[in-house]
């Protein structure tokens, strides 16, 4: 059984263009282009290409899409195939925990009370978390206008209505978001949140080195299961009052 508090982590955030790593103790995060043909293999591969002079003793991975207790659970629309029952564990030869990118990066970002996250950056990523318990979130997926919100605030609706009609569209949907939600704030992250001037009211902008904050965290939520090259490994028991919940 690992131990559930490494000293040092190395935390992957894996994005639709870029993969990203920091460990702790690092001040300098390193980068390299993914892409539509990325698999986990060949990422794993970068990862440790890219940290092989890092010490680290478990990995935190942020991945674009929807995951369970036991990894992604859904394929990436924007990265290769074969994410889906990709042991983790054994290719990183250390413990692992798995997260949907944007819960990670709004992990990182959290500064108390209800804080909605939206990654503004390929498609729309987005997260609740609502007194240290986190909520994984598909806003992307709520219709606007004929289109999937995904579509209109990520890359593609940047791309087809230009920087300015964007923000437009931003500053119109960020506030309906946060009320729908109860949000005390919202965080506008994601690549395409430095396109944003001005972040509408009650809404601020992160940055995206805060996702390597998030993967350190991740360590210490109680109830996020960790991958391990053994099968028969259980999940960790409930999480104590006041503790981080994922759920």
């Amino acid at each position: 059984m690992p131990d559930p508090t490494p000293r040092s982590i190395l935390a992957v955030d894996v994005g639709g263009t870029g993969l990203k790593v920091l460990a702790t103790g690092q001040a300098e995060p390193r980068r390299r282009a993914s892409g539509p043909l990325l698999t986990p293999q060949e990422m794993v591969g970068q990862v440790k290409e890219m940290a092989a002079d890092w010490e680290y003793e478990a990995v935190s991975v942020g991945y674009p899409g929807q995951v369970g207790d036991h990894g992604p659970r859904s394929e990436p629309g924007n990265l290769g195939a074969g994410w889906v029952g990709f042991n983790f564990p054994a290719a990183f030869g250390r413990p692992v925990r798995i997260v949907n990118d944007a819960v990670m990066q709004a992990l990182g970002s959290y500064d108390g009370g209800r804080m909605l996250f939206l990654g503004l950056g390929t498609g729309l990523g987005s997260a609740l978390i609502a007194e240290n318990v986190l909520v994984p979130l598909e806003l992307g997926e709520i219709p606007y206008r004929g289109r999937r919100l995904s579509d209109v605030l990520g890359r593609p609706g940047l791309k087809r209505m230009g920087k300015r009609k964007w923000r437009r569209v931003v500053d119109r949907v960020v506030p309906a978001l946060m009320a729908a939600t109860l949000a005390d704030y919202v965080v506008l992250g994601g690549g395409n949140a430095k396109r944003v001037k001005v972040p509408p009211g009650g809404a601020r902008l992160s940055n995206n080195l805060t996702a390597f904050r998030g993967g350190f965290r991740l360590w210490h939520v109680e109830d996020v299961h960790t991958l391990s090259a053994d099968d028969n490994e259980q999940p960790p028991p409930p999480p104590r009052p006041a503790e981080w919940r994922l759920i």
